[in-house]
């Protein structure tokens, strides 16, 4: 499950412009997957301006130069704060060997922004700023959930286009060429409950 994830991540990357390269394609036997950071992405249209916001929606991604990308594909569950204080191996990439080592590979210049593609944060205000201090407490720069990602690639994908170069995109053309995906639509009437 976790090749898909970082598939449809990295594709959402490069959507926005974003060069993207993995360290390796391969997990060394000794190795587990969540030490890895899964991603290295260079914008090489950066344009800096006000400081990032801790979640990034779409629109926020110009003004990111640089980010190591780590991602969680755990689509069942919510980064509550309880999760994140029982799942220590989450931040592996932020403790400071592991993230001057990687840093060091992918080398450029422009702030490094630390970002965690999560599934979801907790709807609850509490427990969200809860899970959000955490997150910053441990060294994560920024946030974008899987709704986001998901959503701003079925939004920019044309049912009539041909995307024979990804397998991805290419189905999420099919899907929408055959009305399983479609277009948000402003409802002015919904429909009244069933009278009995």
């Amino acid at each position: 499950m976790s090749a898909v994830s970082e598939t449809i991540v990295r594709e959402y990357l490069e959507l926005h412009g974003f060069f993207v390269r993995q360290q390796r394609k391969f997990i060394a036997p000794s190795k587990h997957e969540d030490d890895e950071i899964d991603f290295y992405a260079l914008n090489p249209h950066y344009t800096p301006s006000v400081p990032l916001p801790f979640i990034l929606s779409s629109a926020d991604l110009s003004g990111m130069a640089r980010a190591l990308v780590v991602v969680k594909g755990w689509h069942t569950e919510t980064f509550s704060p309880g999760m994140l204080a029982s799942t220590p191996e989450i931040f592996r990439f932020v403790e400071p060997a592991a993230f001057e080592q990687t840093a060091k590979t992918f080398g450029g210049d422009g702030p490094l922004t630390k970002l965690l593609v999560v599934p979801a944060l907790p709807t609850g205000e509490e427990a969200r700023a809860q899970s959000i201090e955490l997150l910053r407490a441990k060294g994560i720069d920024a946030v974008i959930s899987f709704p986001t990602v998901l959503a701003d690639l079925i939004a920019e994908v044309e049912a009539n286009r041909n995307y024979q170069k990804s397998d991805l995109l290419q189905v999420i053309r099919i899907l929408k060429n055959y009305d399983f995906l479609r277009e948000p639509q402003l409802e002015l009437f919904k429909p009244g409950r069933k009278k009995r």
